[in-house]
């Protein structure tokens, strides 16, 4: 549809009796509600306390989002299918943005670029929203031709825009993750390879947005539709994925120290024989008096050759080590 002051082809449903369209719209739906049950499974698999931004996000973004969303569509009469695809919209658009949100601090160590992100997405959702659900109904049941030009722009705007945020917030993992990779040392394989599967989803969470975009601007409303909750389910199951490892990540590394900390020190070094945190500097006025222990090791006394990242053995020369 290229004429915006004409109805959108399929908004009361799908009469057409195209083969192909009606294929991909029982596809598109199939995989939206396969893959929202799998993550409803996953969630009360995984998490053990049912609480926080992250889990409600998730949850509500499934139940309330994407199957209503899927199913609202298909279903009779006008008035409640309207409802219900309205209804899996407002949970299952900003919701999505909230799951990333959730777990930006991650990655993330500016309060302001946080408190920025979630009153943007609050702020979209009130100014965006209200406006397209009114002139969704009006379009509707009025079918005034001032009423479907309105619901053509706003309809089409309102998907740019939060695409557009979502891309924004993907930028920002992208961005942070590449500083962190950038002082990652090399010798931390694991962390290294969720910060690319971070990069990945968001790479494809911002391909997904570009191909829903042009769906619809191509005028393809009722495969524009069903394909929404196809993507959006898709965008969930890969966030659930990455962002649940890069936060056990983070658990991990900030309650323990792991075996890649005890690797930091050459080969010949026994790490019990050191009396002295190395990995801080001591201050002021107990460096300027006495003499440094003669087992008191440093790092950056060490040549540059003998930094690398070995993993720590305890020495059998009991003459490096006199008791």
């Amino acid at each position: 549809m290229t004429n915006l002051s004409q109805s959108p082809d399929g908004m009361h449903g799908y009469h057409d009796n195209n083969v192909a369209v009606r294929t991909l719209m029982i596809v598109f739906t199939s995989i939206a509600l396969y893959n929202a049950i799998e993550l409803l499974i996953l969630l009360f698999l995984t998490f053990t306390r049912y609480r926080g931004l992250y889990f409600w996000t998730l949850l509500l973004s499934v139940i309330l989002g994407v199957v209503p969303h899927a199913i609202g569509y298909l279903l009779a009469p006008l008035w409640f299918s309207l409802t219900l695809s309205t209804i899996g919209f407002y949970v299952m658009v900003p919701g999505q943005s909230l799951v990333l949100y959730s777990r930006l601090h991650l990655v993330v160590n500016d309060n302001k670029v946080l408190r920025f992100v979630l009153w943007l997405i609050i702020i979209d959702a009130i100014i965006l929203l209200i406006p397209t659900t009114v002139l969704t109904f009006c379009a509707s049941f009025v079918g005034n031709p001032s009423m479907i030009f309105g619901y053509n722009v706003m309809e089409r705007m309102q998907l740019a825009w939060f695409c557009a945020q979502e891309i924004l917030i993907s930028g920002i993992y992208i961005v942070e993750t590449v500083k962190l990779l950038r002082m990652m040392p090399d010798k931390d394989r694991r962390r290294s390879r969720i910060m690319y599967e971070l990069l990945t989803i968001n790479f494809v969470i911002i391909s997904l947005d570009i191909c829903l975009l042009l769906v619809e601007y191509i005028g393809l409303y009722s495969l524009q539709t069903t394909l929404k909750a196809m993507v959006y389910s898709i965008k969930l199951k890969l966030e659930f994925g990455v962002l649940g490892k890069l936060v056990d990540l983070v658990q991990t590394h900030r309650s323990q120290p792991t075996s890649s900390e005890h690797e930091e020190y050459p080969g010949f070094v026994d790490p019990s024989q050191i009396t002295t945190d190395i990995t801080h500097a001591a201050p002021r006025e107990s460096r300027s008096g006495g003499r440094r222990g003669w087992n008191t090791l440093s790092m950056e006394s060490l040549p540059s050759s003998e930094r690398r990242i070995r993993p720590s053995t305890q020495s059998t020369d009991d003459s490096m080590h006199p008791s």
